[in-house]
């Protein structure tokens, strides 16, 4: 088993582009209130609901005799959102020892694994950063999107470009020594010299990790409606790929390894392959199982996948009542197949031929041959990648190569 998502569904804002499920909530801490409210006995319940789907879900990977390596130990803990950092020290104190209690037999040594915690740069304050000694966190993932006042506030971000520095100071006081920032790009009317300083601030934050991505108008957000009534207006293609472009380059300058599409690890003595790679995400892109727990949580043990129900309350009700609001589905050869090639493929190492069955190892040689001899695939040692170029229509690619 590579690891365990955990979902926090707590915000004290809502971002514009966000498509994650998530609930707004006060942020008890900024407002420096000490007494019990609703909110602190909703996220407790839903600390509670976490613990208990812990004990329920473990036989999903564990005690699946479809799966090879169920005896294989946990490699990674992962506490995404919504914002975890809103969790207090009482919650994260809950959720580990209940991880320790149910799969005890199954991690070793918490030093040896990777631990995530995701934050917002406002919610790293000294006394924040000081309880996450107590914890056996090694990671964090910040939010940090833009160091622009104005496209943070476009975004409805409750952070200030100036929290930024500070808080990767006070985690590097605490003793984190891995830390992943967030950046986007292609904001309405962002210019490609404003791309430049963004990427030139986060490449002297100094962090281990970049994972950058173009700004995103999903169906169901606050900016996809104002993308529908014409208040904003998406960067041009020409321009999209120029900040691309320009990304990949200074990063690479800067020593980092571009292992997946949007992500980027510091390479260290001149190593090709980096020791920061995200290991949780990449077992979403290596068809490795991992258990999602929390309300929308998603997982998959190899033969099937699993979501949770993404309602609060019915989560929270369901499992009080020790019943899991979830669907779920099996999957078949061609899904398989079809999944491998919009995950793996955004990998440098791209995807193993020799790892396809017959048929549809067959089907993919085919079919990729335009591709390659259009230099946007190469094929090298039974390893089908993205050129280049490939990485800049990757989802035409993707399309060209599933099968139907």
């Amino acid at each position: 088993m590579s690891g365990i998502y955990i979902h926090i569904p707590f915000c004290a804002g809502r971002c514009i582009y966000c498509g994650f499920y998530s609930t707004v909530v006060p942020n008890k801490r900024q407002s420096g209130r000490k007494e019990k409210t609703t909110t602190d006995s909703i996220i407790d319940r839903y600390t509670l609901a976490l613990c208990k789907e812990l004990e329920m879900r473990k036989n999903y990977i564990f005690c699946n005799p479809n799966i090879k390596d169920n005896k294989e130990k946990i490699q990674t803990i992962y506490l995404g959102g919504g914002t975890p950092s809103l969790l207090s020290q009482e919650n994260l104190t809950e959720i580990f020892k209940r991880i320790d209690n149910t799969f005890a037999e199954y991690v070793d040594d918490y030093k040896s694994m990777e631990i995530t915690l995701e934050c917002n740069p406002d919610d790293v304050t000294d006394e924040f950063a000081n309880h996450l000694k107590r914890f056996p966190i090694n990671r964090i993932s910040m939010g940090v999107q833009s160091f622009s006042e104005d496209r943070l506030r476009f975004l409805k971000r409750r952070h200030n470009a100036e929290d930024i520095k500070p808080a990767i100071e006070r985690l590097r006081k605490c003793g984190i020594n891995n830390i992943s920032t967030d950046l986007m790009f292609g904001f309405p009317n962002q210019t490609l010299d404003e791309w430049r300083e963004d990427i030139d601030k986060v490449i002297k934050l100094d962090v281990e990790h970049i994972s950058a991505y173009s700004l995103m108008y999903e169906n169901g957000t606050p900016l996809y409606r104002m993308w529908e009534q014409g208040k904003v207006k998406e960067i041009n293609e020409e321009l999209y790929r120029k900040m691309y472009e320009e990304l990949i380059n200074q990063l690479e300058k800067a020593g980092f390894e571009q292992y997946e599409i949007s992500n980027f690890a510091k390479c260290v003595g001149g190593a090709d392959i980096s020791p920061y790679r995200s290991r949780h995400n990449s077992s979403y892109w290596h068809d490795t199982p991992y258990l999602g727990i929390g309300a929308s949580a998603h997982s998959y043990n190899g033969t099937s996948r699993q979501w949770n129900v993404s309602n609060l309350l019915k989560y929270i009700e369901g499992i009080e009542s020790d019943v899991l609001n979830y669907k779920g589905e099996v999957i078949d050869e061609g899904t398989h197949y079809n999944d491998l090639i919009t995950t793996e493929l955004r990998t440098v190492e791209g995807i193993d031929i020799s790892h396809l069955k017959p048929k549809y190892r067959k089907y993919v040689l085919k079919v990729a041959q335009p591709l390659i001899r259009n230099q946007l695939l190469k094929l090298e040692n039974n390893h089908l990648h993205l050129t280049r170029e490939g990485i800049f229509v990757s989802d035409s690619v993707m399309g060209e190569l599933i099968f139907v």
